[in-house]
């Protein structure tokens, strides 16, 4: 039973919405770019910095469906404004850390945070807005994402150029009392997707703990046989959940939505694909350029702005165009233009030109630009409104765990080539190896993807 909404002005949710979505790939974003710098001061290596950014990841896509369905249940706002709450506090740890191990605890809660900002965010604007506006908020709110994807390298080089990689996390931090500030003040009332229905504790103790052993297993599966049983324990817990979710009155996801859904299911499969795919690239083209090409922070952040950039620009035509046409038409170019760019990166060297980069970064922009919001747009079209909560954050599952499984390929690759190294221009040339090798893999992966995009069918 779907519960009556509380009326907010649609503008007002456009903007908090939108500037929430800014604070997740600011912070991920700016943070590859201190990767370098990080790992000089703690000497930590290559292994232990992967294991940051994944940790990050993991915490994100382990606690979005929990989170999503207890937002659908007690109200969005609620979870929202607790999410901007812990982000920005342990933003704030994360600048006074003194250790890589407390760092990484750190930055891994501040994921959990991420997923609540990140599970109710999409809901919140896909309940304030008509079917015939979605694509082009949805468009917009990309947008912002791209933004903090655009900003985050640009100020995440200057920061760690001028000031050290902490202030990175103190700006996060003022960015984030801005943040809940404006959802204090301007985000009035609340949105719930169900009532009388109870929450499902066993399963998401369940989904939990599966998705985090499975994602922190394969980022370090080749170290011990212990991640490898911890990776196939993930697997097999993975697997009771879903035969657990199928018998459960109330489950923390639907498996319905995916055996009688074919738009809902292949629009997230090819969400997990595309970001398997993609995802790395900002973090192998930050150390190429530091290490490889002797770049500070500052000048390679300003080259990986060109990407995000071109996002921006693309990702609210490419959502008003979703409205029009099919998203599977649109969102499959993109995965088109980004297998292109994923190939070209294979052929990087040491001494391949920046143009090369710049112009590679250009094309996939507008690959990923023409992907992310008509992708959007199709799974959320693909549910009724209660299900809201819940297919925004499956949407975003897909996407952060499709982000770690980058990072454990890159994580596997690394441990062939890099292990035992620390991120130094002394391992240059293992580092462009290990480069062409996961990009083959990630290009492969890509072409791959085209076809669950293709295969989603109609939406209008």
């Amino acid at each position: 039973m779907e519960k009556p909404q509380t009326r907010t002005e649609p503008f007002q949710v456009l903007l908090v919405t939108s500037l929430a979505s800014f604070l997740t790939p600011f912070m991920s974003s700016s943070v590859s770019l201190a990767i370098p710098s990080i790992g000089a001061e703690f000497s930590a290596d290559a292994l232990t910095l992967n294991l940051l950014v994944t940790t990050f990841l993991a915490a994100l896509a382990a606690f979005l469906l929990p989170f999503g369905r207890l937002a659908d249940l007690h109200g969005r706002k609620k979870v929202f404004l607790v999410g901007i709450s812990g982000y920005t506090l342990f933003s704030l740890l994360s600048a006074q850390a003194n250790s890589i191990s407390i760092l990484i605890a750190a930055y891994a809660f501040q994921g959990v945070s991420g997923a609540m900002i990140s599970s109710t965010s999409v809901a919140i604007l896909t309940s304030a807005f008509q079917a015939k506006e979605r694509g082009k908020v949805l468009g917009i709110n990309a947008t912002s994402v791209y933004t903090g994807l655009s900003a985050g390298p640009f100020l995440g080089g200057i920061l760690t150029y001028n000031l050290g990689w902490r202030s990175i996390f103190g700006l996060n931090t003022l960015v984030g009392v801005v943040a809940l500030a404006i959802v204090l003040t301007k985000l009035k009332g609340e949105w719930v997707g169900v009532v009388e229905e109870k929450f499902d504790l066993a399963g998401s103790v369940l989904s939990i703990s599966s998705l985090t052993a499975v994602i922190y297993g394969a980022s370090t599966f080749s170290l011990s046989d212990v991640n490898k049983t911890l990776f196939f324990l993930g697997l097999i817990g993975f697997t009771v959940f879903i035969l657990e979710e199928r018998s459960t009155r109330f489950p923390l996801l639907d498996i319905r939505l995916f055996s009688s859904n074919v738009a809902f299911t292949f629009s997230n499969l090819a969400t997990l694909i595309n970001y398997s795919a993609t995802f790395a690239t900002g973090f192998l083209l930050s150390l190429y350029l530091q290490i490889a090409k002797h770049l500070d922070p500052q000048a390679a952040g300003l080259i990986l702005l060109v990407q995000p950039l071109v996002q921006v620009v693309v990702s609210p035509l490419a959502g008003r165009l979703s409205d029009r046409i099919e998203p599977r038409i649109v969102a499959s170019a993109g995965m088109a233009l980004n297998s292109a760019g994923l190939f070209i990166f294979t052929l990087l060297t040491p001494h391949s030109s920046l143009d090369l980069v710049i112009g590679n970064l250009v094309l996939m922009g507008l690959g990923f630009g023409l992907f992310s919001s008509p992708n959007t747009n199709a799974v959320m079209s693909a549910v009724s409104r209660v299900y809201y909560g819940v297919a925004a954050s499956t949407l975003g599952t897909m996407r952060f765990l499709g982000q770690a499984s980058s990072m454990a390929i890159v994580s596997t690759v690394f441990a062939l080539y890099l292990r035992g190294l620390q991120i130094n221009p002394a391992a240059a040339t293992p580092l462009v190896q290990s480069m062409t090798v996961i990009f083959s893999v990630l290009t492969i992966l890509s072409i791959a993807g085209i076809s669950a995009s293709l295969a989603r069918g109609e939406i209008h």
